[in-house]
C-alpha cells in the first residue's frame, strides 16, 4: 500500500476547513442553546382591567422571569436558557387582545405565551391557542362555557363556579342560613355564577329573595342595596368585580346593611380591599379565595418571595395570585420534563397531577378538578380559607361584625 503524504501547507488547510465544517454544523444548536426563550403576554396596564391584572397576573410573571433568569434561566430539558419577556398593555380592550395575541403566536412566533387577565378576554384568545398549538394555563377565567368548548391547549387553573358556588351554599346552610340576596355583574362572569348559585341552591332550604343584576362600570349600587336591606336576608351575595366590591361593601357600610354574611367576590381577596376598608371594617367580609401564606411551605416561600420584590403594599391576593404562580410552577416542570415542543408541554399538563403552592392540580379536560371549591373571610387583617372544613387556615365566623 502506498500513503500520500501530504505537504505539511495542504494539511493545514484541509484540516482547518474540516474544522470550519463541523463548526458550522454545530453552531445552530449551540445558538439555539444560548438563545433566550421568547415569552409573550398581553396585560392591563391601563383601564378597567388594571386592578385585577395588576394583582394576579403580571407581577407574578415578572417575578417567576426573574427567579428563573436569577438561577441561570429556564431548565429545558437540563440546558438553562434566560427568559425574554415580551409584553404589551392591552389598554383592557378586547380587540387589543385578540390582535396582539395573534401576532405572538401567529407572526412573532414566541416560544410560549402567558394568558391575559379576566374571563372575557381569556374567552377571546381561548380559539387562537388551540388553532396556534400555544399552551395557555389561564389563573383568572372563570366559564363553564369555556370548559364545554374542549379546546386541548387551554386550561382553567380557578375553581369554576358550580365548585365555588356548591362550596359557598354549603357554608351557608351548615351555619343555618336561611334567606339571601344576590347581585351580579351583568357578563359571562357575572351571568355564569349566578346560573351556578341558582343551581346550588337548589333543594339548600335557603330562599333567594331578591336577584339583580347591574352593568359593568356601575358608580351607584345604593338603591340596590337598600332594597335588599328590606328583605333582611341572612346573606348578601355579590359577584362583582374589584371596583365594584368595594362599591357594594361602603355602600353597605354608608346604609347600615349588615347581614350574617357579607359575601363579594373578585376583589374581596386583594390588599387593596383591607387597604380601604380598614382592617376592622374588613373584619369577617367573605369572598372568592382559596390560599393564604399558611396553606403550604411553597406558599410562604412564594408570599415572602412576592412581597420581597414588590414590597409590602402590593402583596399577592389570597386567590388568583395563587393560581398564577401554580399555572407557572407547571410551566417550569413541563420544560423541565419535555422542553419547548409545545403539544409535549400540552400532553404533559394534560396527563400530569401537578405539586404547586395551592396543592394538587388535575385537569379533566380544560377544567382544574384537583382544587375543590373555598370560600375566603377577612379575619385580623388575613385572608384566611375557611370553607371547605378540610382545608380551612381558620375557623368561620358565623356573625359579621358591625361595619367599623
Amino acid at each position: 500500500m502506498v500513503e500520500r503524504i501530504l505537504p505539511k501547507n495542504r494539511r493545514q488547510f484541509i484540516q482547518g476547513a474540516a474544522a470550519a465544517v463541523g463548526a458550522l454544523s454545530v453552531a445552530p444548536s449551540l445558538m439555539a442553546q444560548n438563545a433566550p426563550v421568547r415569552v409573550g403576554y398581553a396585560i392591563a396596564r391601563t383601564g378597567p382591567w388594571t386592578g385585577g391584572a395588576q394583582v394576579s397576573q403580571e407581577p407574578n410573571y415578572l417575578l417567576w422571569a426573574d427567579q428563573q433568569n436569577a438561577a441561570g434561566g429556564l431548565d429545558i430539558k437540563g440546558v438553562r436558557r434566560r427568559i425574554e419577556l415580551i409584553s404589551s398593555d392591552d389598554r383592557s380592550d378586547m380587540e387589543t387582545v385578540v390582535r396582539t395575541y395573534e401576532k405572538l403566536m401567529g407572526s412573532d412566533k414566541v416560544d410560549l405565551v402567558l394568558p391575559p387577565w379576566g374571563s372575557n378576554a381569556n374567552f377571546a384568545v381561548a380559539p387562537l391557542a388551540n388553532r396556534f398549538g400555544y399552551p395557555f394555563l389561564a389563573p383568572t377565567a372563570l366559564s363553564r362555557r369555556l370548559v364545554e368548548m374542549k379546546l386541548p391547549y387551554f386550561f382553567l387553573l380557578l375553581q369554576q363556579p358550580k365548585s365555588m358556588c356548591d362550596a359557598l351554599v354549603d357554608m351557608l346552610k351548615a351555619n343555618g342560613c336561611k334567606t339571601a340576596a344576590v347581585v351580579y355583574v351583568d357578563d359571562l362572569f357575572g351571568l355564569e355564577n349566578y346560573a351556578a348559585l341558582k343551581v346550588a341552591i337548589q333543594g339548600s332550604g335557603i330562599q333567594l329573595v331578591q336577584e339583580t343584576s347591574y352593568p359593568g362600570g356601575v358608580k351607584d349600587l345604593s338603591p340596590t342595596l337598600r332594597s335588599i336591606k328590606d328583605r333582611n336576608p341572612d346573606a348578601f351575595i355579590g359577584f362583582t368585580y374589584p371596583p365594584d366590591t368595594i362599591l357594594a361593601s361602603r355602600q353597605a357600610k354608608e346604609i347600615g346593611f349588615n347581614p350574617r354574611f357579607f359575601y363579594a367576590s373578585v376583589g374581596t381577596a386583594f390588599q387593596l380591599y383591607r387597604n380601604v376598608m380598614t382592617p376592622a371594617g374588613a373584619e369577617g367580609v367573605l369572598g372568592m379565595g382559596s390560599w393564604n401564606a399558611k396553606t403550604s411551605p411553597g406558599a410562604k416561600a412564594y408570599f415572602d418571595a412576592h412581597v420581597a420584590k414588590f414590597g409590602p403594599q402590593k402583596e399577592p391576593d389570597r386567590w388568583a395570585s395563587g393560581h398564577a404562580w401554580a399555572g407557572l410552577e407547571i410551566l417550569t416542570s413541563a420544560c423541565k420534563q419535555v422542553g419547548l415542543d409545545r403539544k409535549a408541554i400540552r400532553d404533559y399538563v394534560a396527563n400530569t397531577t401537578h405539586k404547586t403552592i395551592i396543592g394538587d392540580v388535575k385537569f379533566t379536560g380544560s377544567e382544574n378538578t384537583a382544587t375543590p371549591g373555598t370560600v375566603g373571610q377577612w379575619q385580623k387583617g388575613e385572608f384566611e380559607v375557611v370553607w371547605p372544613p378540610k382545608v380551612a387556615t381558620a375557623k368561620l365566623v358565623t356573625q359579621k361584625p358591625n361595619w367599623s
